[in-house]
């Protein structure tokens, strides 16, 4: 059913109607980021080298800034953030040599932009 409006209010209605849809959006889209962030979380805790498990356990998820139409999370490492660089790019050896390379924080973050595209895609249709 149609609403009647005067013509002098439609530009209020319209903008009524923009603000419902941008709040909707809004809520949407941090859905989205919280997903995302979680889900690059466990794969990094997945795909992480595991001498005894403890470094692939020390990563989390907080919120680093929120307002009102945005969210902003960062996935870390808790207490083993020292190792994250050494691990991801390899280092020298004490004695000479290299160690080799084991990312697996690249690759998940890759996947989480892709997530996040496409939560953000299935909300907005």
């Amino acid at each position: 059913m149609a609403n009647n409006i005067r013509i002098d209010q439609l530009a209020t209605e319209i903008m009524k109607g923009l603000t419902d849809y941008s709040d909707l959006a809004t809520e949407d889209m941090k859905k989205a980021v919280k997903k995302a962030g979680t889900a690059v979380r466990k794969e990094i805790e997945t795909t992480a080298p595991k001498d005894t498990g403890v470094y692939a356990k020390s990563w989390s998820v907080k919120n680093t800034r929120e307002t009102a139409n945005a969210l902003e999370v960062t996935v870390y490492s808790k207490n083993r953030y020292q190792l994250a660089h050494l691990l991801e790019f390899g280092h020298a050896k004490r004695g000479g040599g290299r160690v080799a390379a084991k990312p697996h924080i690249a690759p998940a973050e890759e996947s989480g932009v892709r997530l996040l595209e496409q939560e953000i895609e299935r909300s907005l249709s």
